[in-house]
């Protein structure tokens, strides 16, 4: 039997995940403000991002860890970790290698609703066969 990762005694008093014991994370360039993306953690993932300092999420693909960039090499250094009053989503203030998007945009919001058409707003900065491979 695998035992929970322990967390710190406030982090673990306050955090309140949804039933599949997921947690919203939204990661965020510490110094711009950009907001980069949103992912899902679990006290594994959350637990291992705080003993290494290198963003790890979980993927619902998946169904397993997602340490970011581990592919890629885009990775995410965790800068400062944040949680919202009602403990149900997490911010992460992070430092961003590269792109944060899977489709090579430095983030993921790069849609933008304008006169109810959705424009691209970021362009794609690295062709994605050349972060994953064709």
């Amino acid at each position: 039997m695998t035992s929970q990762p322990e967390l710190p005694a406030d982090l673990e008093a306050a955090l309140r995940t949804g039933a599949d014991g997921l947690v919203p994370a939204i990661a965020q360039q510490h110094d711009s403000g950009e907001v980069l993306m949103m992912a899902w953690m679990n006290r594994e993932a959350l637990a291992e991002t705080l003993s290494t300092g290198q963003v790890c999420y979980w993927s619902r693909s998946r169904a397993g860890l997602w340490r970011k960039g581990e592919r890629s090499g885009q990775v995410q250094r965790l800068i400062d970790l944040r949680i919202d009053c009602d403990g149900d989503t997490l911010l992460l203030l992070v430092d961003q290698t590269g792109v944060a998007c899977h489709t090579g945009r430095r983030s993921c919001f790069y849609l933008q609703l304008d006169d109810g058409e959705l424009k691209e707003i970021l362009p794609v900065a690295v062709d994605p066969a050349d972060l994953y491979g064709a």
